[in-house]
């Protein structure tokens, strides 16, 4: 008897980024922790945290998407994540994360020498979403 399969799906405000009909389980993080659903879940809504998404179909493939905050809605086998927006693995440019991540504590340091709290909540989300991005991308280098 085959497995169970849901449709997983993340759109953002460019358009859909990643969409998989075969999938076995995936996992995200959830403003209230980590989730794993597998088909037939009960139906799910929930706030999803700047972290990574990844996504299991058959026996030996997992995707991994770094996903930047936005929420998941899971129903009929069907999940679906609107995220701010979200690169998968193979996408992500490293570098340009890096120089992210760089930008984003220089102005870290720079809020808190003007003591300006919105600029330093600001550098604090741009920190955190580089740092998705470079230990997702750093994933598919440990393969």
């Amino acid at each position: 008897m085959a497995e169970p399969q849901m449709t997983v799906t993340i759109v953002t405000p460019d358009g859909t980024s990643y969409d998989n009909e075969q999938a076995s389980m995936f996992v995200a993080k959830t403003t209230n922790g980590e989730i794993g659903i597998l088909p037939n879940h009960v139906p799910l809504i929930a706030a999803l945290e700047i972290d990574e998404v990844r996504v299991k179909s058959g026996q030996d493939g997992e995707d991994e998407i770094a996903v930047n905050g936005g929420f998941v809605e899971f129903s009929n086998n069907v999940a679906t994540i609107v995220a701010d927006s979200a690169e998968q693995q193979s996408d992500i440019d490293v570098t340009r994360a890096e120089n992210a991540r760089t930008r984003a504590q220089q102005a870290i340091d720079h809020a808190h020498q003007e003591h300006d709290a919105n600029e330093l909540r600001r550098a604090e989300v741009a920190l955190r979403r580089a740092i998705n991005r470079i230990n997702v991308a750093s994933h598919n280098q440990n393969r």
